[in-house]
């Protein structure tokens, strides 16, 4: 706790029904699910550390997974909110459904730069007060009532009282500072890597794809690392064709051992990250084809982080409950996405380790996964939400983090309308409302069109 704090003299900026912490893609979609839900019978603030919407979605990223279920006859698992943020890319024309490197299933790629623009519309269009730049440092009391959040910006510091707290800070920051139980990555198991992702120019993608594409390139980081040429700290990762002529983006920089919960080490996986990505930029140019007269052009805003803090909820996501498939009549989202496990492996060389869901390929996730242990006015959504750490590989995805945010969105409008506690909330009627939003709760059986026009042909489908 920030003691020195003296939370009688810090002025009160707001008070808010709904307070979301974290504008991530969990965040954006809870502030707008609540938004929309309450239609001006209850106010929703949204504040953000960063001068831009989309966390991880437009720091780091280009593309959406978790929307399909991998395999050769993939299914549509996500509906609703996040249907329309893809629409409206669609509407832009910067978006293209696109296979993945290693079979996790079809993504949504898209342009992250227009992602940020279209997300500060929604929200705005949706009635959301919205802060940017501004940082959580304090939870200074939480009552029966009310929950007092201290925040900073460039102007000091300030308080909002909120009477429901999402938080979709990434890090649990808030569930940490309210003193909710949590694990932190790396105590039982070690925590998944870290990656700065990058971006390259003036890429001749017909010749690339002429010399053998991902088999090619994947062959050829094998070869770097066998012979010593390149000093790659991994023989797998992804380069794609992205929403700009002639460009791609990677997935491919690893960062090991190092917690991103403390700055002296996050600096370093910063510095790391970076230095990485130009022992990359040299693989590409010297030995891939299509990549002679290619250059980095851009890395991600930060390093981006996979796990840190995974908050105990009134219910716990497991390995055996996706491996099995599980579909619990509490589900407010499914999940198609394997188990994803970035590591460092007995080598040194970093690895990836994958377990698929059997079956119909998708498990439910439970209400109470997004809800504090004991909690009656919180929630906790993205990758902060309540699993261990092998399920937490697979339901990391944005696809169904943008589904814990609808989900919580709307359980915060249903508490505040009904007066029904977090922990208590009546969940057929949350279900109700998901159902009516267009969220899947029960595994489909048509196949989904995953075809690079797919998006457009699934308009039909999802509204």
């Amino acid at each position: 706790m920030w003691s020195f704090i003296n939370h009688a003299a810090v002025p009160l900026w707001a008070e808010t029904d709904v307070l979301v912490i974290g504008a991530g893609s969990a965040g954006c979609v809870a502030a707008l699910a609540a938004a929309e839900a309450g239609r001006g019978r209850y106010s929703v603030l949204l504040a953000e550390r960063y001068g831009f919407p989309g966390g991880t979605s437009t720091q780091m990223l280009d593309t959406f997974y978790g929307f399909f279920t991998p395999g050769p006859a993939p299914k549509k698992v996500v509906g609703g909110w996040p249907d329309r943020v893809v629409n409206a890319l669609d509407d832009l024309g910067e978006v293209f459904l696109r296979p993945n490197t290693y079979g996790a299933g079809t993504g949504v790629n898209y342009n992250p730069e227009r992602l940020k623009n279209v997300w500060d519309q929604l929200l705005l269009q949706t009635g959301v007060r919205y802060l940017l730049h501004t940082t959580l440092v304090d939870v200074a009391q939480v009552t029966d009532e009310l929950t007092t959040c201290v925040f900073w910006h460039k102007g000091g510091f300030g308080r909002v009282l909120a009477r429901r707290v999402i938080d979709a800070s990434g890090d649990a920051d808030f569930c940490h500072l309210a003193g909710h139980a949590y694990e932190t990555a790396g105590e039982l198991e070690p925590a998944q890597s870290l990656t700065t992702t990058f971006r390259m120019s003036n890429v001749d993608l017909d010749e690339y794809e002429r010399a053998g594409g991902k088999k090619m390139l994947a062959e050829k980081m094998d070869e770097a690392v066998a012979s010593g040429r390149h000093p790659l700290p991994r023989k797998e990762g992804s380069a794609h064709e992205m929403n700009a002529r002639r460009c791609i983006s990677t997935v491919a920089v690893k960062v090991a051992g190092l917690s991103a919960l403390h700055a002296e080490s996050l600096t370093q996986a910063e510095v790391e990250g970076r230095r990485q990505a130009f022992v990359y930029e040299r693989f590409f140019q010297e030995e891939v084809p299509g990549y002679q007269q290619s250059n980095l052009i851009g890395l991600s805003h930060q390093i981006g982080v996979r796990e840190t803090r995974r908050v105990y909820g009134e219910q716990r996501l497991t390995a055996a409950h996706c491996l099995g498939g599980l579909l619990p009549p509490d589900t407010v989202l499914l999940c198609g996405a394997p188990i994803e496990d970035h590591r460092q492996g007995s080598s040194g060389q970093a690895e990836t380790y994958w377990q698929y869901i059997p079956g119909n390929g998708a498990y439910g996730v439970p209400y109470g996964t997004l809800v504090p242990q004991g909690s009656q006015r919180h929630w906790v959504v993205g990758r902060c939400f309540s699993a261990t750490h092998d399920a937490h590989a697979s339901c990391r995805s944005m696809a169904q983090t943008m589904s814990m945010g609808q989900a919580a969105g709307l359980a915060a409008g249903q508490s505040l309308a009904r007066q029904e506690a977090a922990n208590q909330l009546e969940i057929s009627r949350l279900r109700e409302q998901l159902h009516q939003l267009g969220a899947v709760l029960e595994p489909p059986t048509a196949l989904a069109d995953t075809s690079r026009a797919g998006w457009r042909a699934q308009r039909s489908l999802v509204g």
